[in-house]
Order: C-alpha cells, then sequence, then structure tokens
C-alpha cells in the first residue's frame, strides 16, 4: 500500500444500474466497515490513496475492471455508504461527478460545524482546490478533471481521488493523493503514480526538475504587465526550435487580467500563483514558456506516468505474477468479506469472483 498516483481507463458510456448500484453500496458499506475496524481509519485512507486496492475494490463490487465510470461509482458507492455513518466512522467523504465536485467546499465546512471539528480543519476546503489546480493547471497532460472526491478523517488525515477526460484518446486518467504523503503540494505530490499508458507531450511543473521554473514565474509576475508584454514581443522572434510555438502559446486569452492580478497582489509562492483568478493550462504555459526564454531553464516535459501493475501479468509481461502479494490480496478481502455484515448472496457472488481469480 506504498504506492499512490494515477490510472489510465477508457471511457465507457452509461451508468450502473440501480440494482448493482444498491448492491455495491451494501458491500461497499460492509468492507469499509470490517477494514475500519480492524485497521482504523488512517489506514482505510491509505488503501483509498493507493490506485491498486481502489481498482481491486471497483472489481470485487462488481464493476468493470477497465471502465472510466469504476472511479465515479465506487466513490459514489463510498459516500453513499458511509455518510450516513459519519459520526460513527469518522470518516467524511466530499465531492463528487461534474457540478458535486464545485461542491466539496461546502460540503468539507458543513463537515466541520456539524461535528464542531478544530480550527485547522478549516484549511481542507483550501487543499481540495489546491489538489484539483495542481492536476488540472500544473501538470498538463492533456486531462481535464471532471470528477473530485475529498476524503478526510475526524483525526485530521485526508485523501483525493480525482479523474480527467482527454476527448481526443478516449482514456481517463485517475490521480491519488495521500495527504501524510505530501510534503509539498506542488512539488511531486504524487508518493507514486501507476498507468497503463503515458502521454508524448506532458508539462509537468510539479516535477522537482521544474522547481527552478515554478520559482522562475513567480519573479515573473512581480514584474508589471507592461514590461512582461514587452518580454513577451521579443520571445516572438526567438521562439526555439526545441518547442513548438506559436504566439497563441505566449498569448493566450485573458493573459493581460492575470498578469495585473498578479502585480496588484505579487504571488509569494508558486501555490499562490495557482490561486491567481482565472489562471487556466493555457495561461500558465504561456508564463512557463517566456521563463524558459528570458531565464534560460528547461521544465519537466516527461509524463510523471509509470507503467505499473498490481500483480504482474501470467505471460509475464511487464513481470511475471507475484503470487505471493496476489494470495495476500486474495485472502485479506476474503477475510473481510467472511466478516461483512451482507446478505450471504452478496458475499458468495463477491468470493465466487475471488476465487476465479485466484483459480486463473
Amino acid at each position: 500500500m506504498k504506492r499512490t498516483g494515477v490510472a489510465d481507463l477508457p471511457l465507457h458510456g452509461g451508468r450502473a444500474p440501480r440494482w448493482l448500484f444498491n448492491r455495491m453500496v451494501r458491500l461497499c458499506r460492509a468492507i469499509s466497515l470490517v477494514i475500519l475496524e480492524e485497521y482504523g481509519r488512517r489506514e482505510f485512507l491509505r488503501r483509498l490513496a493507493d490506485p491498486f486496492w481502489f481498482q481491486a475494490l471497483g472489481c470485487v463490487l462488481g464493476f468493470d475492471w477497465h471502465s472510466s465510470g469504476l472511479t465515479t461509482t465506487v466513490c459514489g458507492a463510498l459516500k453513499e455508504a458511509l455518510s450516513p455513518l459519519a459520526s460513527e466512522a469518522g470518516i467524511f467523504i466530499c465531492g463528487g461527478k461534474g457540478r458535486a465536485s464545485l461542491r466539496t467546499p461546502e460540503e468539507i465546512l458543513t463537515y466541520a460545524e456539524r461535528f464542531g471539528l478544530p480550527e485547522s480543519f478549516k484549511d481542507f476546503p483550501e487543499i481540495s482546490r489546491l489538489s484539483a489546480k495542481v492536476d488540472n493547471t500544473a501538470l498538463q497532460d492533456g486531462y481535464t478533471l471532471y470528477h473530485h472526491t475529498f476524503i478526510f478523517t475526524v483525526d485530521g488525515y485526508w485523501t483525493v481521488v480525482q479523474q480527467g477526460m482527454n476527448e481526443v484518446t478516449s482514456y481517463a486518467r485517475r490521480y491519488h493523493w495521500l495527504g501524510e504523503k505530501v510534503k509539498d503540494m506542488v512539488e511531486e505530490p504524487h508518493s507514486g503514480i501507476a498507468t497503463v499508458k503515458t502521454e508524448n507531450e506532458v508539462l509537468d511543473l510539479t516535477a522537482t526538475t521544474s522547481r527552478s521554473v515554478r520559482e522562475a514565474i513567480c519573479n515573473l509576475l512581480k514584474q508589471s504587465p507592461d514590461r512582461l508584454f514587452k518580454e513577451i514581443e521579443k520571445v516572438k522572434y526567438e521562439l526555439p526550435r526545441r518547442h513548438s510555438l506559436s504566439e497563441r502559446d505566449l498569448l493566450p486569452r485573458g493573459l493581460d487580467r492575470v498578469l495585473i492580478s498578479a502585480y496588484e497582489n505579487p504571488p509569494a509562492n508558486f501555490k499562490e500563483v495557482l490561486k491567481i483568478r482565472g489562471l487556466g493550462p493555457r495561461n500558465l504555459r504561456a508564463l512557463t514558456l517566456v521563463s524558459e526564454l528570458i531565464y534560460d531553464l528547461q521544465a519537466s516535459r516527461e509524463d510523471p506516468a509509470r507503467f505499473a501493475f498490481a500483480h504482474g501479468g501470467k505471460d509475464g509481461h511487464p513481470f511475471p505474477v507475484d503470487r505471493r502479494t496476489y494470495d495476500e490480496s486474495i485472502a485479506f478481502l476474503e477475510e473481510a468479506l467472511s466478516r461483512a455484515r451482507v446478505g450471504l448472496n452478496d458475499k458468495l457472488s463477491a468470493l465466487k469472483r475471488l476465487g476465479s481469480l485466484f483459480r486463473n
């Protein structure tokens, strides 16, 4: 359970039928309560922050293993299963898909007020917003966020599960955050990234190698907008061959408003840069390009995702099946299911799926 990060899934239409979703909620509640009882809230969040365990949970619940809908459905089932037990379990699940994601900060504050949580919990709405801004703007991998779930505990631990869509490739990418592992919200905040597909064109300002560029952008925004636009005019005639650039890349819509806002309230650090109203991916990309050209720097353009699988492959690719890990995963889930407070039919169906996996 040490890896967190990203998973790529193909986009599938439709939704889980109500008869299946109702059962998913019941089974999800049972598995969650067993984990909370046996291992505690902190370990529960660690498991949700592991893309492999999260994927396995979706499979056990009966959802398509390779569908992008697994993310939204599992998060929805978790929310419906545990929200009525928030006071008992000490777990609070906020956000969701589409418009529900925009209500995440409001839901966090509502829980904090309802249960009289300490003043420190009021920072969580900002953490929620910033995690979304990082994966949508600071990490430009071609995926636009449309799902955001923020989960936190009464002990002050938190995790984020969010997903973006690439309309060109018809894939979705899932991002996992684990609060206790995050040392810096804008520098490699994912403690590990796993995926089945990497992108060729990525701008990763969260990489350690991009630190100097992040600092340069902060310095750049402290200058007057007029001076910056003069520098951009110079840059137009010095476009380097190492990037495919155009004037539209350097002068995206709304850049003037961003520059004026930053000049009036200079950002102290890159986190403050991401909070600037109106700063989107294209504006940040323009500022990155100008900073690189003026200060002779280079931001990371490597996709931070890495090829990885939970248990290996039967044909030895990308590596032979790790039988011990495989058996431990099955044993844990079988024990959880055997003790779960669900109907016999649900337990038998889930155990049959696990048994089939084990035999194969």
